[in-house]
């Protein structure tokens, strides 16, 4: 089979496409045919050895989310068949890259994989997994601090994966969001049915105060303006501290995989309860243009790998 490896640490052009031994489906396991994989910045991180836990040796597979029809099962594997469309997140935070997505096959544990509804096509599926789940997740770190029904909640970078789906999310919860947009895109964010739309160039100090911030991009500093003394902060990725002195609670979310809860969202994608959307959809060959491009910024939606 082909895959991507990155061959050393650093930047897109590290990326190299290679020939790799097809893998076997041990117990417990099942090889999935790869139809789309998600590029994240966390991908891009992983190859310049940014991310949690330090960096990972070379060479290594990048890739949480993907996408695709079931090969093979391996023994004592009795919740998927040859030929089921499945969706699912490489746990990489325990993988480190052994296996990843970036690849025409994957051997996955059954466990981190859920069924696909017909309904949704494979690219928008694989969009779902660590964006919808991240954003889960950190809202429930928000409703820890006893946050009341119709409490304002800021959403910083709804126009991305994990801002778009914690805005939903939010507002199906009942609270009010504000969700702040990134120029020229809020239409679409206003489409998610947010109480108000936040222009990316507003100063923070202006909307606030409010109680509780998901800072998705995140954007740290800024968001310190808006969150009230005594409030709450989660954030996606480590961040400055805010003085102690406001006691402003600072919470870090980091994804792990909850397949009931996954499977919750891939339905709720699949009947139109919740949006997602692709950006472009590339060759895997060319995923070090589509690192490129997430580190371009700007994308509206996804960057999909979609093997051959």
């Amino acid at each position: 089979m082909l895959g991507v490896i990155a061959s050393a640490l650093g930047g897109p052009e590290v990326l190299q496409v290679t020939e790799l031994p097809d893998p076997v489906a041990q117990p417990g396991q099942v090889v999935v045919r790869v139809r789309a994989v998600c590029v994240h910045p966390a991908d891009v991180a992983a190859t310049t050895g940014q991310i949690p836990r330090g960096p990972v040796q070379p060479p290594f597979l990048p890739g949480w989310d993907i996408a695709g029809e079931v090969a093979s099962v391996g023994a004592d594997t009795t919740d998927f068949q040859v030929g089921d469309r499945v969706v699912g997140m490489i746990p990489w935070y325990l993988t480190r890259g052994a296996p990843g997505g970036y690849a025409e096959l994957v051997a996955a544990d059954a466990d981190w994989l859920v069924p696909l509804p017909d309904e949704l096509d494979f690219a928008h599926a694989a969009t779902v997994p660590l964006n919808a789940q991240t954003a889960h997740q950190g809202l429930g770190l928000l409703a820890s601090s006893m946050l009341s029904a119709g409490s304002r909640i800021l959403v910083t970078g709804a126009s991305g994966g994990v801002g778009g789906f914690a805005a939903q999310l939010a507002t199906q919860g009942g609270y009010r969001v504000l969700a702040q947009a990134s120029d020229g895109d809020e239409e679409w964010v206003r489409d998610l049915g947010v109480h108000e739309v936040v222009p990316r160039s507003a100063d923070l100090a202006n909307v606030g105060p409010v109680p509780a911030v998901f800072d998705a991009v995140p954007l740290g500093e800024a968001v310190a303006a808006a969150v009230e003394n005594r409030g709450v902060v989660v954030c996606t990725r480590p961040t400055p501290p805010i003085d102690p002195a406001r006691g402003v609670r600072q919470d870090l979310q980091l994804i792990r995989l909850e397949r009931t809860l996954l499977a919750e969202l891939v339905a709720q994608v699949a009947a139109g309860k919740l949006r997602t959307r692709v950006a472009a959809t590339l060759p895997l060959a060319e995923a070090a243009d589509a690192h490129r491009r997430v580190l371009a910024g700007g994308l509206r939606g996804k960057i999909v790998l979609t093997p051959g």
